[in-house]
């Protein structure tokens, strides 16, 4: 069993079934454990997001990733959180491989950085309908987790 997981992160759930963009990431997902399963490489996904990873992890179950290799982290409520709580269920992993869309890879790297957590991105294709608001959402989002991460390490220097 490879000690490189897959992470998939949580996107919103419309009456119990994945959102457009969360469907996209489950994909690429699902993608990337089958070209490693082809290879003999058994990963375990986990799913990540509060009240998303148990229908995240149901449809992945569906299309045949066995239940043993799918970990629910059920708790977190933002990408630096999906990261923090991921990295506690596998803190000897050398990296972790984080499936989100293409534009939420900027930010999640610059969270990975700041926690020190060795990465490779899957970018998931936003929808097409999704894009203008995730993208105009992102123009302020990227700025601001920046910012806040200069600011946690601002203020860890001053301890």
């Amino acid at each position: 069993m490879s000690s490189s997981p897959i992470v998939v992160l949580g996107a919103r759930i419309i009456d119990g079934h994945p959102s457009r963009m969360l469907h996209a990431r489950l994909c690429a997902a699902l993608i990337h454990w089958r070209t490693d399963a082809r290879r003999g490489v058994r990963r375990r996904i986990v799913v990540t997001g509060r009240g998303e990873a148990a229908v995240m992890a149901g449809w992945l179950a569906g299309r045949g990733v066995p239940r043993e290799l799918i970990v629910e982290e059920p708790y977190a409520t933002s990408t630096n959180e999906n990261l923090e709580r991921t990295r506690a269920l596998f803190p000897h992993a050398p990296r972790m491989i984080v499936v989100t869309s293409n534009f939420h890879v900027r930010r999640t790297r610059v969270w990975a950085w700041h926690l020190g957590i060795p990465v490779e991105m899957v970018p998931a294709r936003t929808p097409r309908r999704s894009r203008p608001k995730n993208y105009a959402r992102e123009l302020i989002a990227l700025p601001h987790s920046a910012a806040r991460v200069v600011w946690r390490r601002l203020m860890h220097k001053m301890r």
